[in-house]
């Protein structure tokens, strides 16, 4: 699948779609993906921010996806753990940045060469368009490389 149509099936898939939450890019090479949670009156809080649960879903796949697009299908890729810590209360629109980068993918091909199993920890930030922090999420991914048949 194309990167392009993976973001455009994601903003139609109604657990985003009904949540306020769009992918707004995901790279053509799938290092990069952006996305982001509007303000709306059915996501918010009891007392009036941004749903908790709704800042966990935006951030929830995507290490997941861009991991498994980037090593290909020699791969098993998996989520493993999770991880959230809200830092202040969001308001507005939010965003969260997620970048793979070469040494990354190098550090889990080399750690999965043997067909052992890897748990790797990525973390990424939520913030405000005035670029504060509003949560800090860190999610745990499950690599091994699949056996030669």
């Amino acid at each position: 699948m194309k990167s392009s149509t993976l973001r455009r099936a994601m903003n139609l898939w109604p657990p985003f779609l009904f949540s306020g939450i769009r992918v707004v890019e995901v790279a053509d090479d799938w290092r990069r993906a952006r996305v982001e949670l509007r303000m709306r009156p059915w996501n918010r809080n009891y007392v009036g921010t941004h749903f908790g649960g709704s800042l966990f879903s935006m951030t929830d796949p995507f290490w997941m996806i861009l991991v498994k697009e980037c090593l290909g299908r020699d791969y098993y890729v998996w989520d493993k753990a999770a991880a959230i810590e809200f830092v202040k209360p969001g308001r507005g629109t939010v965003h969260a940045t997620f970048a793979l980068d070469e040494p990354t993918l190098e550090s889990l091909r080399a750690a999965t060469a043997g067909g052992d199993k890897h748990l790797h920890w990525f973390a990424t930030d939520v913030v405000d368009d005035g670029g504060e922090v509003i949560a800090k999420l860190r999610k745990q991914i499950y690599v091994r490389r699949k056996r030669a048949h």
